[in-house]
């Protein structure tokens, strides 16, 4: 029995476990600074619900890496009331950042005037696509904002497990190559469809040697805006021995119309995956980009500089 003032004689006591020093110690939870600059997430495409829930989704998971993240939301093709545009939500970023100054300076604190970006623009895509950053630069000079534009996400690692999931999901690959059962519908051959013309499609080669390595099949990039690319690619892949065909979409999602991928995969005559959409890796390395314009590593973002 225990007593009101702890255990009973003889039961061992649990006492708290001292911090570890030196290299093995727990690092301290990491959070943004006051004063950062903001993440602003470029959705392309028509804005509607399932736009906004993905994009919502993917600035949700970059905050649960770094906690206090001013993250948000800009839409190419946003209308200013359900779906604010890129170039109003970074004009409205940097209000509020010389409004908090001048609130400062009221209340007699000393503070330096801010500098450097008011915000990092982040593109929603997997890969280059010209026509739609060049969208995502325009908006960024109309607004005439102190803004940092990064590059899309991919290529990437990440971005090939995010592949290798949707594939998965779809019955069209094997979870784990190292698993001994195998997946009847489990294509012997991939095409990797993606938008942006012969940019994009050099880009997706590069993820696609990384699927390739995961799934131990044939993977080949095409262009879905480009006509006659899925057929030429799914020909070049039957033609080497391929027989049972899938297309990953290498595409987040708000990028293209979903009939798109319909018709390309039934052009190529196999079964498609779904888009990459909100996986965890899309929230993840849209913080990486900004983190990296920043010049900052996430374990370095505590001692990210007041701006």
């Amino acid at each position: 029995m225990s007593s009101p003032t702890g255990p009973a004689s003889g039961l061992p006591v649990r006492m708290p476990r001292p911090r570890q020093p030196g290299r093995h110690r727990r690092p301290e939870p990491l959070a943004a600074p006051e004063g950062a600059p903001a993440l602003v997430l470029a959705v392309p495409g028509t804005p509607g619900a399932a736009s906004r829930s993905l994009a919502e989704e993917v600035v949700s998971i970059a905050r649960s890496e770094l906690p206090g993240l001013d993250a948000r939301i800009g839409y190419l093709d946003g209308d200013d009331a359900e779906f604010p545009s890129l170039r109003s939500v970074l004009a409205l970023a940097a209000e509020e950042r010389t409004a908090r100054y001048e609130q400062a300076l009221a209340a007699g604190a000393a503070v330096k005037e801010p500098d450097g970006p008011v915000a990092v623009v982040v593109p929603l895509l997997a890969g280059p696509d010209s026509a739609l950053l060049r969208q995502v630069r325009q908006a960024v000079m109309e607004s005439r904002v102190a803004a940092e534009l990064t590059d899309v996400l991919g290529p990437h690692p990440l971005l090939a497990e995010a592949l290798h999931v949707r594939l998965s999901e779809a019955g069209l690959a094997r979870a784990d190559r190292a698993r001994l059962f195998t997946v009847a519908t489990a294509a012997d051959g991939i095409i990797l469809a993606s938008v942006g013309g012969e940019e994009a499609v050099q880009a997706a080669g590069i993820t696609g040697m990384l699927l390739a390595a995961r799934l131990a099949v044939p993977v080949m990039a095409a262009a879905l805006d480009q006509e006659g690319s899925i057929a030429a690619v799914a020909e070049q892949l039957r033609s080497s021995g391929s027989q049972q065909l899938a297309l990953a979409p290498y595409l987040i999602g708000p990028e293209i119309d979903a009939g798109l991928l319909e018709a390309a995969a039934a052009e190529a005559g196999c079964a498609a995956a779904e888009a990459l959409g909100p996986y965890p890796a899309i929230g993840k390395l849209a913080l990486a980009k900004y983190t990296t314009a920043l010049g900052i590593t996430p374990q370095q973002a505590q001692g990210l500089p007041v701006r």
